[in-house]
Order: C-alpha cells, then sequence, then structure tokens
C-alpha cells in the first residue's frame, strides 16, 4: 500500500493508522521487557506480532 495510498482512505481512517503507528513503539517496548523478564508462550507470540506490525510500518506497507 504504502504513504500515497493513505490519502486516498477516509480521514477517519488515516486517523486510525497514524495513530497506531505513534502507540506502536511504547507498546513494543513494554511487550519486549515484558516478554524478557516473564517469558510465557503468549508474550512471545504477542510480541512477534508487535514486532511484525511495526516492521510493516516501518517499511511502508500499511
Amino acid at each position: 500500500m504504502g504513504k500515497h495510498y493513505r490519502y486516498r482512505l477516509p480521514p477517519w481512517m488515516r486517523k486510525c493508522i497514524m495513530t497506531i503507528e505513534r502507540c506502536i513503539v511504547p507498546i513494543m517496548i513494554f511487550q519486549l521487557i515484558r516478554t524478557l523478564l516473564f517469558p510465557t508462550t503468549l508474550d512471545v507470540f504477542l510480541a512477534g506480532a508487535i514486532v511484525g506490525i511495526f516492521i510493516g510500518f516501518y517499511m511502508e506497507w500499511f
């Protein structure tokens, strides 16, 4: 999709995507610290999913 695709979306959806993009880094840091301290299967899967979402935003796939 990329950066230019966002401008075709409705304004409320663009706002949601930008909010998620801003909030993903603090959530990722918290989840990675939690996974290092209390490594359960669910924490590992959540950390992997959050890191995947972060990489998607960084590479401008979303």
